[in-house]
């Protein structure tokens, strides 16, 4: 290697990607072979020189010298690090700039002539003009870039009287490319130099002040919800690292995809596609955005379409309904036929049954038997106490804690379109001033308005015509008339005492068998004390005190059971008569033989209630001196007109009758309707109060074994009642042998079970000529009843 005043020979060090300017220091990577071999022949001079020049294609590998630029830096190694996967850090120094000339050689490294370049020493007045306006320029260095150390290279630049060294101290803060930083070291002269390094240095400021005017910019609108949402990234990624959640734009995917996999109307999907694009824009933790997610869901989990597919197989239906439920043919008559129909013609809509009568007679069971023989999913609400119309139809969105409607969320449960849906206690709704949820019933349960019913929380139409609705009641009293228009009507009356044994022997003593983990051969009911408990234990239309009062029975041998010693062999229990006293109790209701010797001015009357018939016991009393009628038990308005009715029409017949009108003028009367905690009501007690009045009026106590209903008129004429089903076996229950009943509803005895009516003597009447010597123990020519006591008919 030879140096000389005007040339010198140098190893090269190419790089790549910038360049060096004289006075600058700069760490450089050493790694291929050349470059290695370059640096360590540097190291082994005295001066330790090396060639430092750009490469014109960073790609190039091994460059040759018609790869480098012609204008480099002669540079001093200052530092070496070697490392051990054979690279060199090295620390080089440039001194001043070279124009390389020829290559020497190009193997182990290569090394080539070149010589000096100076600037020229022009010092005129455009060189400091053009020196200041850079000095002035680099005082918002600063500010624009955020370096360490940057203040106090401005400072050291504003200080720098030399144009050149100034030129390349600032040139390689910048962030310029290879060819401006090669052409500012390619200058033939200073000003030039300069020139260059001024448009550079304008730009690269403009660019910074940009890149700040934006930074602020964005900076300025960053304001609580950004600040926010950064927290929140931050706390969704610890989550993650965590395990404890996924990220929402992952919830927001997952439901993408959840809409694109659901089978929706188009309608549908328009609005929730609309729903999901806001709910990528809501913070997660605003209000909106649980809101929208529970929506999306709610939408998503619906059956808009999905059904569940049915096999509508009538002789099935029987089966299963005969399988479930013991008596009630009319009521299974009536559901076939109306499944008949849905099995003609499957486009047509639903019926909407409405199933009455008291409780404990089945009627939730049979709507549970109508899905199972359908093969339809099964799903039902109470509607007793609901007073709010938005229990129906939901609360609108805009509502803090706003949920949808019971039949939605039913639908939701059910998950088909077409299920069968029980809504019970349709009659126990209230109204206030929230709203009426029969009005809100009236739109679910119209075939013609609820295929586009609109829940207020969904907001979207959706089809309900195919659904199988049964409502319950135990009274259609309560229910308006509207609705009971969009209803067909079915009345489950209530159950004899051989119906009541049967069910129990049936259903109610193996299920409660099953519950209490008894097996049926290790407790044994004989029939006798069945019936006793029916008669003496419960007084109801339905079962559900008869099932309460064998569940006592099964608990009470489970208890014995499970207090026997370990080891010791069960033994198979009786149920005795005896044991019914300690297991059950004091008997509830006394035998009927108490009512035996009925007294002057009773008569037995038949009433019905909520909860079945009931006999009812109507008392009549003279009062000496009075001309009132006192009348008392809590009667209503058309029991005390009825009341009324039958003294004005015995007074105003008493002649005919043969009774004695004195009695009417001298005495007032005061008629009682025992139980008077309950209110009473009703046309149908008319010909019982009358009888209990002639009862009074004549001296004359009416047959034990007789009980009537009836409403009475003025002019004498016995009208037909209802209910005659529910009080024919009351009646029945109570011992009673015959039953006085108007003609106009002998069409009703059919209803009632052929073993009752075998036991009973039904006698119709038209007026109340032909009660009275009916309800009366006859002596010829007594008091002047008619001798005649003959049955009117009786029932085979």
């Amino acid at each position: 290697m030879s140096t000389s005043t005007l040339a010198l020979t140098l190893p090269v060090l190419p790089i790549k990607r910038t360049v060096l300017f004289p006075g600058i220091l700069m760490p450089v990577t050493v790694g291929r072979e050349r470059s290695v071999a370059a640096v360590n022949a540097a190291l082994k001079t005295e001066e330790k020189m090396v060639l430092v020049v750009a490469q014109r294609d960073p790609a190039t590998e091994n460059p040759g010298l018609e790869d480098l630029y012609t204008i480099g830096t002669k540079a001093i190694v200052k530092q070496v690090a070697p490392s051990e996967d054979g690279t060199i850090h090295a620390l080089v120094q440039g001194i001043e700039r070279v124009a390389l000339l020829k290559a020497e050689q190009s193997l182990p490294f290569l090394l080539v002539q070149a010589r000096r370049l100076e600037l020229p020493a022009d010092h005129d007045r455009e060189v400091q003009a053009l020196q200041r306006a850079i000095q002035e320029l680099i005082t918002d260095l600063p500010r624009l870039i955020q370096a360490p150390g940057i203040e106090d290279a401005t400072a050291a630049f504003r200080k720098e009287e030399n144009p050149a060294t100034l030129a390349y101290r600032v040139a390689s803060l910048l962030n310029l490319t290879v060819k401006e930083e090669q052409t500012l070291l390619e200058s033939s002269s200073t000003i030039e130099l300069l020139r260059s390094l001024y448009a550079a240095l304008s730009k690269e400021i403009q660019i910074l002040q940009l890149r700040d005017k934006i930074a602020s910019d964005a900076q300025a609108k960053i304001g609580k919800n950004q600040r926010e949402y950064i927290l929140r990234e931050q706390l969704k990624a610890i989550q993650q690292e965590l395990g404890e959640g996924e990220g929402d734009e992952s919830e927001i995917a997952h439901l993408k995809k959840r809409i694109q996999e659901a089978d929706l109307p188009d309608h549908v999907r328009k609005e929730v596609e609309r729903e999901i694009a806001r709910l990528a824009k809501v913070p997660p933790s605003s209000p909106d955005h649980q809101v929208l997610r529970t929506y999306l869901e709610l939408v998503l989990e619906l059956p808009w379409k999905k059904a569940s597919e049915e096999h509508l197989d009538l002789s099935k239906v029987r089966q299963v309904l005969e399988e479930d439920h013991y008596g009630i043919k009319e009521v299974k008559e009536r559901i076939v036929e109306h499944l008949a129909v849905l099995k003609l013609n499957p486009t047509a809509k639903a019926p909407i049954l409405c199933l009455v009568g008291p409780p404990g007679v089945g009627k939730t069971s049979l709507g549970q038997s109508i899905a199972r023989a359908m093969g339809r999913t099964f799903e039902r609400f109470s509607l007793g106490g609901i007073h709010d119309e938005a229990e129906l139809r939901g609360h609108r969105r805009t509502y803090v804690g706003a949920l949808p409607g019971r039949i939605i969320q039913a639908m939701r449960r059910a998950g088909v379109i077409n299920p069968v849906l029980m809504l019970d206690e349709v009659d126990k709704m209230g109204r206030d001033f929230r709203g009426d949820p029969a009005a809100a019933l009236l739109e679910i349960l119209d075939p013609a308005q609820n295929h586009t019913f609109r829940d207020h929380y969904l907001d979207l139409p959706f089809d309900l015509s195919k659904v199988f609705f049964i409502t319950t009641a135990n009274t259609l009293d309560t229910i308006s008339q509207p609705l009971l228009d969009r209803m067909e009507i079915i009345r489950v009356q209530g159950y004899s005492e051989r119906e009541k044994a049967e069910i129990a022997r049936r259903y109610l003593w193996p299920r409660r068998l099953k519950e209490a983990g008894l097996a049926a051969e290790q407790v044994q009911l004989p029939e006798t004390v069945l019936d006793q408990i029916i008669n003496r234990y419960t007084r109801e239309a339905g079962v559900r005190q008869l099932e309460q009062m064998l569940g006592r029975l099964t608990r009470k041998v489970a208890l014995t059971f499970a207090e026997l010693p370990e080891g010791k062999e069960r033994q198979a229990v009786t149920v005795d008569p005896k044991m019914l006293p300690d297991w059950l109790g004091s008997e509830r209701f006394m035998p009927e033989e108490a009512r035996k010797n009925i007294p002057v001015g009773v008569a037995t009357g038949l009433a019905w209630t909520p909860t079945g018939g009931d006999v009812l016991y109507i008392e009549t009393t003279l009062l000496p001196g009075s001309h009132e009628v006192s009348l008392t038990g809590q009667l209503g308005d058309v029991m005390q007109e009825s009341a009324r009715a039958a003294r004005s029409y015995l007074w105003s017949h008493a002649e005919s009758m043969g009774l004695d009108i004195s009695r009417f003028k001298r005495n007032g009367v005061h008629i009682h309707v025992p139980s008077g905690a309950i209110p009473k009501d009703g046309p149908s007690a008319g010909i019982t109060m009358a009888t209990a009045l002639a009862s009074s009026y004549v001296g004359k106590p009416v047959r034990s074994d007789t009980a009537m209903t009836g409403e009475i008129s003025l002019s004498g004429l016995v009208l037909p009642v209802g209910g005659i089903k529910e009080k024919v076996l009351a009646a029945h229950r109570a011992g009673i042998k015959r039953i006085i009943l108007p003609k106009a509803n002998e069409k009703d005895l059919k209803e009632v079970p052929q073993e009752v009516r075998d036991d009973l003597t039904f006698l119709p009447v038209e007026r109340i000529e032909e009660v009275l010597p009916a309800a009366f123990d006859h002596e010829p020519g007594a008091h002047g009843v008619s001798a005649a006591d003959r049955p009117i008919a009786s029932s085979a």
